[in-house]
């Protein structure tokens, strides 16, 4: 079990301990007023972790605190693991980042993009380029989600059973084979919008690895990283530890419990781009595994040079996904912030009108959970709760000015 806690003074890697205590004041306020039942937030710089606070309850039906063993749901905080894995099946030469996906998955060798026309009866033509391994990685292969009630290919996802989950019978092969017979909702590579690729991306891991995606995870990262607390699913010997599911009331805003209770046994479809349940030191291996280039403790997932590659914008012309994304739901803003292979990446500081840095990337959770890595600071941060959806409050924002302004020297 890897548990997280408070391995150096925040003085002895440039941050002010007194200034970090402002995080702790501010989002207790959060746990004060209802607006959310506990939280645990880690702040970690040149590899040593300087602040960990955590308030309120990971259950509040049932009494029980916030603690530094608690189990999140991470959502799409699982989006980055898949697209490592995906990478390091690129390093082993398995595929080019330009393969169309349609050579291992033969259901999306012909899409179609919509054109017209109710969800009942789309008007659609085939699509101008196949989708590549590159457009999934990127979220520019025109796929969507059900819940962004957006587009009319959006209703269609939903009609078929896809909105914060999947149809009864289904494993993850059926759902990408389903989501294939469903239009685009624009041309591979033409725009930007937040999707299930990456849950496609999990079934390519599992056709071009020859495993189911829980077992080349835990073989290839999970285990490897010593990430010990994460899976799919949480089993009964460590279901006390699992943290309840909350969204808020719509008239008084109080969080308000949800059903969670798909956590607590095995999923038929593993979710390579939402699945994920984990402790917040199992992610903070994750995330130091990234700052180091690829490399933790002597163990090494990836070449520096590939995680470079993944956190560089790789929207073309170095656009932002204001200028290039659909206007969908998304774990970030879109000023100034572009994406890579797996991780949305800051690239024009003024733009976001938020402290940070140039080159910092990360991601969130549908659960308000967030990460991000700070090379040029040798900075990390996650947050950790469990609200649903991450819109409801400005959490990233305010915890990034939050730690920002506590880095002193």
């Amino acid at each position: 079990m890897s548990v997280l806690q408070v391995e150096t003074d925040p003085e002895k890697v440039g941050l002010s301990g007194e200034r970090l205590a402002r995080i702790e004041r501010h989002f207790s306020r959060y746990v004060d007023d209802g607006r959310l039942a506990g939280w645990l937030a880690s702040v970690a710089r040149r590899g040593q972790v300087a602040y960990v606070a955590q308030r309120g309850q990971r259950d509040q039906e049932a009494g029980t605190p916030v603690e530094a063993d608690t189990l999140w749901r991470w959502y799409s905080m699982t989006k980055p693991i898949t697209s490592v894995a995906v990478m390091m099946l690129h390093e082993q030469g398995a595929f080019d980042l330009r393969d169309p996906v349609g050579r291992w998955i033969p259901s999306l060798a012909e899409p179609q993009v919509y054109l017209a026309g109710p969800p009942a009866k789309p008007v659609t033509r085939p699509a101008s380029e196949p989708i590549r391994i590159w457009h999934l990685l990127t979220h520019t292969a025109g796929l969507t989600y059900g819940f962004h009630h957006v587009h009319p290919v959006d209703a269609m996802y939903r009609q078929a059973g896809f909105e914060w989950g999947h149809p009864e019978g289904m494993d993850l092969e059926a759902c990408v084979d389903r989501w294939a017979s469903l239009p685009l909702l624009f041309d591979p590579g033409s725009a930007w919008a937040y999707s299930v690729a990456t849950d496609v991306l999990g079934r390519l891991v599992e056709v071009v690895s020859g495993q189911p995606l829980d077992e080349h995870l835990q073989t290839r990262i999970l285990g490897p990283l010593g990430m010990s607390d994460t899976a799919f699913w949480v089993d009964r010997e460590r279901s006390a530890r699992l943290a309840a599911l909350y969204s808020a009331h719509p008239r008084s805003g109080l969080a308000t419990p949800l059903d969670g209770s798909a956590a607590l046994s095995p999923r038929p479809v593993l979710s390579g781009g939402g699945g994920l349940i984990g402790s917040a030191g199992d992610y903070h291996r994750f995330t130091q595994m990234l700052l180091r280039g690829g490399e933790l403790d002597g163990v090494r997932l990836l070449g520096p040079r590939s995680v470079a590659f993944m956190t560089t914008n790789h929207l073309p012309g170095g656009v932002d996904l204001e200028h290039f994304g659909h206007k969908l739901f998304a774990e970030t803003s879109y000023d100034g912030i572009g994406f890579g292979l797996g991780f949305s990446v800051t690239t024009d500081l003024a733009a976001t009108k938020g402290l940070g840095s140039v080159g910092e990337y990360g991601w969130g959770g549908a659960a308000s959970t967030t990460f991000w890595v700070d090379p040029a600071e040798e900075l990390t941060v996650s947050f950790f709760t469990q609200l649903m959806p991450s819109s409801t409050h400005p959490i990233r924002p305010e915890l990034a000015a939050l730690v920002y302004q506590a880095i002193v020297d």
